[in-house]
């Protein structure tokens, strides 16, 4: 199994980012907790890490797992390759919303969708994900493909009974319009969440969980506090999305589930819960909506 190449490296370089190191870790978590989505294929940083790397890391830390996400044919094998070779990490599978309208352009979605539901069938496949809308990169007159393929991906998490990531970008009322009208999925994940407390509130009647990422701790993320406020306990998840959205103070170098701890511990100070408490938690919730790891 193999790690992406470093074209994504430079491109974050020339993105004006001047420090591509890895960061120190932070102090271990007494509670262990897990990365509710990363996408480890993506390698970063100055010295990549390989994925026993990065688990070892996050271990050491007492980030006792990953769920591998993906977002095309090629991650969406590599997570289950990934997920099979170690068992801290369990896989997500799917065809990104960005990337539906070039397979559907080639011809290819219909293809992409059944090779996605042969994935979703291995054992250590937990998720479809990830999925959803993306109105930010993609152009109106493109987004079709994101509906036809969103909806199939719904389909797919409820025939094989598993979870599904929703990736939601300047999408909020066409993606909860989608799962109201077709049907969400029993167990739904918004991916990064990146509502607003309204939204919360509408995700956490509907029974949805919210993970939320590193850019809780952005100076300019105060909607997305106001969300952590409101939602209930059980349905929160904590993810990196890594190699994106390194938390503060640490934004702008590459990220890694190694760095859950400064995140967990940021959301706990503004729930006003223990360290502790708030893992515990989010272990708990995270193994109702993946299953155990160890399985």
């Amino acid at each position: 199994m193999t790690e992406n190449p470093s074209q994504y490296v430079r491109e974050r370089a020339a993105e004006g980012r001047k420090d591509l190191r890895y960061p120190a870790a932070p102090e271990p978590l007494t509670a262990p907790v897990y990365d509710n989505h990363a996408h480890l294929e993506i390698t970063d940083g100055v010295e990549p890490l390989s994925l026993k790397e990065q688990l070892d890391r996050a271990e050491a830390v007492g980030v006792a797992g990953v769920v591998q996400a993906s977002g095309d044919i090629e991650s969406s094998r590599w997570a289950v390759d990934a997920a099979a070779s170690d068992p801290r990490v369990l896989a997500a599978v799917a065809i990104h919303p960005n990337d539906a309208p070039a397979y559907a352009e080639a011809g290819q979605l219909d293809h992409a969708i059944d090779v996605i539901d042969e994935l979703a069938a291995h054992p250590r496949t937990r998720a479809i994900g990830e999925t959803g809308l993306d109105f930010f990169r993609t152009e109106e007159d493109r987004r079709g493909p994101q509906f036809e393929s969103f909806e199939a991906h719904i389909a797919l998490a409820k025939k094989h009974a598993i979870a599904m990531q929703i990736h939601d970008r300047d999408a909020h009322d066409a993606v909860l319009e989608t799962l109201a009208r077709v049907g969400a999925p029993e167990t739904t994940v918004f991916h990064c969440f990146s509502g607003d407390d309204a939204m919360a509130r509408i995700c956490a009647d509907a029974g949805y969980y919210l993970s939320f990422a590193g850019n809780v701790t952005f100076k300019n993320a105060q909607n997305l506090r106001e969300a952590l406020q409101v939602t209930p306990l059980d349905r929160i998840l904590v993810e990196t999305d890594a190699p994106f959205l390194t938390p503060v103070p640490l934004r702008g170098r590459p990220n890694a589930p190694y760095l859950i701890p400064l995140t967990l511990r940021f959301m706990a100070a503004e729930l006003g819960l223990e360290v502790d408490e708030l893992a515990t938690q989010i272990a708990r919730n995270t193994v109702t909506v993946y299953g155990s790891f160890s399985d």
